[in-house]
């Protein structure tokens, strides 16, 4: 089966009104326990999970995902290393790694490392439209479904051409911004939600600030296919929280 057949199967066979898909910082605090984090949140009743390759210049994350970024490259965290979480994880549920450009153009063929490492899909927030086609055909040819962004920002005719090329899902940031941990939003969700989906077939899925089981049902309301739960997740690896009965929140918060 390839990358986005299992996504697609993901959001179809959820169970719930959207789908779960946790954020994890591969290689923190260390790669032993990132791997056992993540299988935490598929105990927990995760449908997907965002694992992150640490950088040196994560000019989308926020202040939480940085420190663990960069705790994660301290410990000495590496690319083939986080792909070895990758392979970990893939059996039990469909991996999207998510890392910055650099790191796929210094990787000969770096879409087929992901598929061997059982990588279901690619999220790659630095890379403009202009420049993915290269990577488009190299993640198609691996089976790796290459997963766009869109921003609140993001012009229609822009959006229209973004939701052509969507494989896998749409990442629709909720706020214009970095990650991070958000009071309120919910009065946004759904005019965010409904303008991506009118310009796209794939599934929708909404990131960025989603803190709280709360916001996830919110989110499911509105209209979402599935909802990205990342700096909360984090900041609770970090200070030893059991993070799989956070996951078991978020999820029970979407049935």
């Amino acid at each position: 089966m390839t990358g986005p057949q299992r996504i697609a199967d993901a959001f179809a066979n959820s169970g719930k009104r959207a789908a779960l898909m946790p954020y994890l910082m591969g290689g923190f605090p260390d790669i032993e326990a990132s791997t056992a984090i993540g299988l935490a949140y598929a105990d927990g009743g995760a449908d997907l999970v965002e694992l992150g390759v640490p950088f040196s210049d994560p000019l989308a994350d926020g202040p939480v995902i940085q420190a663990a970024g960069t705790a994660a490259l301290k410990a000495g965290a590496t690319t083939a290393g986080v792909l070895g979480v990758c392979e970990a994880l893939a059996p039990r549920l469909p991996v999207i790694v998510m890392c910055y450009a650099n790191l796929v153009l210094a990787n000969e063929d770096f879409p087929r490392a992901l598929a061997e490492a059982g990588a279901a899909g690619l999220i790659v927030p630095d890379l403009p439209l202009e420049e993915a086609p290269p990577v488009l055909d190299a993640c198609d040819a691996a089976g790796v479904a290459l997963v766009p962004l869109v921003a609140p920002t993001t012009p229609d005719a822009r959006l229209e051409a973004i939701g052509r090329r969507a494989r896998g899902f749409v990442y629709t940031v909720s706020v214009t911004g970095t990650t991070g941990e958000r009071e309120a939003l919910a009065d946004t969700f759904a005019a965010t939600i409904a303008r991506t989906r009118s310009h796209t077939d794939t599934p929708v899925a909404l990131g960025f600030g989603i803190a709280t089981p709360d916001h996830a049902a919110q989110a499911a309301a509105a209209g979402a296919d599935g909802v990205i739960v990342g700096s909360r997740l984090v900041r609770a690896a970090a200070e030893g929280e059991d993070v799989r009965a956070l996951v078991e929140g978020f999820a029970g918060a979407l049935r």
